[in-house]
């Protein structure tokens, strides 16, 4: 069987895997999830990525209608959807194959497909799968991954999809092995950060305390709008009872995710949970980018009478505005005057909004310890980055204000240097 039949196979069995093995649940405080409807996400996603392949052109046309009247059969045959259980948006194995199969998805064509060797003599790929069917075809794309020279960066999408394999079928140690050897290669990318977290906090009785909890903090540090990494440092404030944090985590998570996702529900009913134990403002609704939050604390949702909290302006200098293109990323951040220099707080815009308004407060916080509020004393700063990078380099356009109380309004940020 070649590498793209392995794939394809694995990615058409994703869904019946997870009605075939089950969600493992979340300590008692989770009812469990509704396996059908996430295999009827699951397909219908599947479908939509066949009919954007055909659409870019890298598959054909009698491959796509193979592949699509499958994939349209399992979702007629896939059982009537039940009423949902409500999960705390804690329920770590949810959020694993929430996120990650429609990834895998991709990944599969991405790392090892080439569609246009899919002939029909590829058909028995589309056979019914059985559990020993899918773990078979996983262990022949490990085998011939080990079999590769260490350390080939071509490898790096085949070792992520295998880890997402791994993750789905709940095998947590293998998707940690495979998590890691992609890490090895992408050391600084958020999502397998946020990935490698998840499958470690399992291998550890669910719990996100230590080493998940780095991973999580780092992956933020690179891109504070992960939604993965988001959801989890959500997940790991509500496991310690800070659940205005946990909602303020889960609020930022929401704001991309498409109202009608399985995701951004879950998110909401999260939401709901934590603020309620909380005893703050009612929730945001899907699709709303935390709504209800933002008309309590102004439009960067900063939620209600933070102990702390800087609010102002960013412009751009008159002389380097010619130098900001739409597409490129904008940082406003806080840390200490004085102590570590890691952010205190941050948020992240696109460069077309630009000049815009911010508020900086603790729910933007990317640690426990490292809160604006700790700190009487701040600098603040905004840098423009051209890859989306949240860490400086050599070229960005920065500005600065501070030392400033880390209560204040009115401030002015400008855009006026390069860095060196």
């Amino acid at each position: 069987m070649t590498a793209f039949v392995i794939g394809a196979a694995v990615l058409a069995a994703a869904a019946v895997w997870i009605v075939l093995a089950g969600l493992r649940p979340r300590a008692a405080a989770s009812r469990g999830a509704d396996a059908a409807r996430v295999n009827r996400d699951a397909l219908k996603a599947q479908l939509q990525q066949l009919d954007q392949d055909l659409a870019a052109g890298t598959l054909d046309a009698d491959a796509h209608a193979r592949l699509r009247t499958e994939l349209a059969r399992r979702l007629l045959e896939a059982p009537a959807e039940e009423a949902l259980h409500d999960a705390r948006v804690g329920t770590r194995t949810r959020w694993a194959l929430l996120l990650a199969v429609p990834l895998l998805a991709a990944a599969l064509y991405a790392a090892v497909g080439n569609p246009q060797a899919l002939k029909p003599g590829a058909a028995a790929a589309q056979r019914e799968l059985t559990q020993q069917d899918v773990e078979a075809m996983v262990a022949k794309l490990a085998e011939r991954l080990d079999k590769q020279p260490p350390g080939r960066v071509e490898d790096l999408e085949a070792w992520t999809m295998l880890g997402r394999s791994y993750a789905v079928m709940q095998r947590f140690a293998e998707a940690s092995r495979a998590y890691g050897r992609a890490l090895q290669l992408a050391p600084d990318d958020p999502q397998l950060l946020a990935d490698q977290a998840d499958v470690m906090a399992m291998l550890q009785g669910q719990s996100l305390e230590g080493e998940p909890l780095k991973l999580i903090e780092h992956a933020l540090r690179l891109d504070p709008s992960q939604p993965k990494a988001l959801a989890l440092a959500g997940s790991a404030a509500f496991d310690r009872k800070d659940y205005a944090a946990a909602a303020a985590y889960w609020e930022r998570a929401l704001a991309p995710a498409p109202a009608d996702s399985e995701f951004a529900q879950g998110l909401a009913r999260g939401i709901a949970e934590a603020r309620k134990l909380a005893g703050t403002a009612a929730p945001a609704t899907p699709g709303r980018g935390s709504a209800d939050a933002k008309t309590a604390a102004g439009p960067d949702g900063a939620g209600e009478a933070p102990a702390a909290a800087i609010r102002g302006r960013v412009s751009v200098a008159p002389a380097l505005a010619a130098r900001i293109a739409p597409g490129d990323t904008v940082f406003v951040f806080a840390r200490a005057a004085s102590g570590p220099r890691a952010p205190l707080a941050i948020l992240k815009r696109p460069a077309s909004a630009l000049p815009f308004d911010f508020t900086l407060d603790d729910t933007q916080s990317m640690a426990p310890q490292l809160r604006l509020s700790a700190f009487p004393q701040v600098i603040v700063g905004v840098r423009v980055s051209k890859s989306g990078d949240a860490l400086p380099a050599s070229g960005d356009l920065e500005g600065e204000a501070g030392p400033l109380p880390h209560r204040r309004d009115g401030v002015d940020l400008t855009i006026d240097r390069v860095r060196p």
